[in-house]
C-alpha cells in the first residue's frame, strides 16, 4: 500500500489545485482522477463554452461588419463550419488539460486514474490498488440534476434532451433549442446558440431568469435576449416531455415547444459515489465543512462542488488552497461574499457583494450609484453599449458592499471590485483611483464618483 501524506479525490479546478499547493508546501501527494485532470470546469464547461462563445462572437462581428465600414460583399457567404468550430474547441482543451497535467508532475504530485473509493478516512481504492494517506481531500464535484419529469428519461434516451455536456458535443447546429431553466447556464447557452443563428426558447418556473442576481442586472439581460431574438417563458409549469416536445402550463392554458435539442439546465447535484464509507455530515447543499474546508471527520477536508458553497471553478480553487494550507499547519479563509461571480453572455456579466436589494435586508443603510455604458467612449467606439456598472455601498463610511456590471469584458472588469473589496476599500477610494482613457473600466470609476458626488461624464437629476 503506497503511503501519501495527502490524497485528493478529484482532479478537478479544487482537486489540482490543492494538490499543487500542497505538495508546493512539503506534502507526498496523490492525486486520484477518473476521467481526464481539469474536471468538468476544463473538459466540458468553462473552458468549451468560452471557446465556442468566441467563435459566435467572431460570427456576430462578420454579421454586423458594415456597421464599421467593412463591407462583406455578400454576406450569405459567411458560414459557420460546425466541425472545424467543434475541433478548435477541442484543441484548446486539449492544450490545457496537458498544462495541466504537466504542472502536476512538475510539482511532484502522482495522478492515479480511475474511480476512486473511500474505505475509509485514511484509505481510497483505486481499480483495486490500495492508497494510504494521513489526509483526505474530497474534490468529486457534482453532475446536472435530472429532474423527475415524465418522459424526460426516455428523452435522454433517445438524444433530444441533452445537460451542459452534450449540448457542447453537438453533431450539427440545431435548428432549434428549447432550454429548461433560466439561470446563468442557461443564458450563456441561449447566447451561444442564438448567436450562431439557432431559434432558443427558454422555460422559467419563476417569473424571471437569473434568479439570485440584482435586479438590474436580471431586467437588462432579460430584456436584451428578448430583443436578440430569445423567446422567454416564465412562470411555467413543465407537464411532461414527449421525444423532442415539451408541454407546459401558463397560467393555466397548456402549451408546448418542440425543438431539434432539449437542453436541461435546472441546477446542479454533489457527486457523493464513492464516499458511503464516510459518515459525512450532509447539509442542504452538500457536505458540511469549517472555515477551514474541515469535513466532520478529523484529517479528512472537503473543497468545489461538493459543498455546494458557490458552485464556481475559482471558488473551487480558492477553496483547494485552503484546505492544503490548513492540512500543512497555515491558516486561511474565504469570505464568500467577497467572490466574484460571472456569465459571459453577450454582453458579459460580472457581480461581487450584495445585490441592492439583499444590502437592504442586511440592514446597511444604502447608497446606489449606477453609470450607463452608453456614456462611456470606448463603448461608443467599439459600438456595444448595453450595460451600465452599479456599486452598492454603505453611507455610514461609503465602504463599498457590492459592485454588478453588464458590458463586454465585465468578467475581467470585477476584478477592480473584487480587489477593492477584499481591501474593504470604499467609493472614494475608486473615485481618486485614476483610470486609463478610453476604457471601459471607466464606468466603474464615474460609478464610484456619483456616489461621493456627482459623475463627469453624465448629467445627474438632484
Amino acid at each position: 500500500m503506497t503511503a501519501y501524506d495527502i490524497i485528493v479525490l478529484g482532479g478537478g479546478p479544487g482537486g489540482y489545485v490543492a494538490a499543487i499547493k500542497a505538495a508546493q508546501l512539503g506534502a507526498k501527494v496523490a492525486v486520484v482522477e477518473e476521467d481526464r485532470v481539469g474536471g468538468v470546469c476544463l473538459n466540458y464547461g468553462c473552458i468549451p463554452t468560452k471557446t465556442l462563445l468566441k467563435s459566435a462572437k467572431v460570427y456576430q462581428d462578420l454579421l454586423a461588419s458594415s456597421q464599421y465600414g467593412i463591407d462583406i460583399e455578400n454576406p450569405e457567404t459567411v458560414k459557420i463550419n460546425w466541425p472545424n468550430l467543434m475541433r478548435r474547441k477541442t484543441q484548446v482543451v486539449d492544450k490545457i488539460v496537458g498544462g495541466v497535467a504537466l504542472l502536476l508532475k512538475h510539482n511532484g504530485v502522482e495522478v492515479y486514474k480511475g474511480h476512486g473509493t473511500v474505505i475509509d478516512a485514511q484509505t481510497v481504492d483505486v481499480g483495486g490498488e490500495r492508497l494510504s494517506g494521513k489526509n483526505l481531500i474530497l474534490a468529486t464535484g457534482s453532475s446536472p440534476s435530472m429532474p423527475e419529469i415524465k418522459g424526460l428519461k426516455e428523452s435522454v434516451e433517445a438524444g433530444y434532451a441533452v445537460d451542459s455536456t452534450g449540448a457542447i458535443a453537438l453533431s450539427e447546429k440545431p435548428r432549434s433549442m428549447t432550454i429548461l431553466g433560466g439561470g446563468v447556464i442557461s443564458v450563456e447557452f441561449a447566447t451561444l446558440y442564438r448567436s450562431l443563428g439557432t431559434k432558443v426558447t427558454i422555460l422559467q418556473r419563476s417569473e424571471g431568469i437569473l434568479k439570485g442576481v440584482d435586479e438590474s442586472v436580471r431586467d437588462t439581460m432579460q430584456g436584451h435576449l428578448k430583443k436578440e431574438g430569445v423567446e422567454i417563458v416564465t412562470n411555467v409549469s413543465i407537464k411532461h416531455v414527449d421525444g423532442s416536445t415539451v408541454h407546459y402550463e401558463v397560467e393555466g392554458q397548456a402549451k408546448s415547444v418542440e425543438s431539434d435539442v432539449i437542453l436541461v439546465s435546472l441546477g446542479r447535484k454533489p457527486n457523493l459515489k464513492g464516499l458511503e464509507n464516510l459518515p459525512l455530515e450532509i447539509g442542504e447543499k452538500g457536505v458540511v465543512v469549517d472555515e477551514r474546508m474541515q469535513t466532520n471527520i478529523p484529517g479528512v477536508y472537503a473543497i468545489g462542488d461538493l459543498c455546494g458553497k458557490m458552485m464556481l471553478a475559482h471558488v473551487a480553487s480558492a477553496e483547494g488552497l485552503v484546505a492544503a494550507e490548513a492540512i500543512m499547519g497555515e491558516t486561511s479563509a474565504i469570505d464568500y461574499r467577497k467572490v466574484p461571480s460571472c456569465i459571459y453572455s453577450f454582453p458579459e456579466v460580472g457581480a461581487i457583494g450584495y445585490s441592492e436589494a439583499e444590502a437592504r435586508a442586511a440592514g446597511f443603510d444604502v447608497g446606489v450609484s449606477t453609470f450607463p455604458l452608453s456614456a462611456n467612449g470606448k463603448a461608443m467606439a467599439e459600438g456595444e453599449t448595453t450595460g451600465f456598472v452599479k456599486i452598492v455601498h454603505d453611507k455610514k463610511y461609503g465602504e463599498v458592499v457590492g459592485v454588478h456590471i453588464v458590458a463586454p469584458h465585465a468578467t475581467d472588469m470585477i476584478a477592480e471590485a473584487a480587489v477593492s473589496m477584499m481591501l474593504e476599500g470604499t467609493v472614494y477610494d475608486m473615485a481618486k483611483t485614476i483610470h486609463p482613457h478610453p476604457t471601459l473600466s471607466e464606468i466603474v470609476m464615474e460609478a464610484a464618483h456619483g456616489a461621493v458626488d456627482r459623475p463627469i461624464h453624465i448629467i445627474k437629476k438632484s
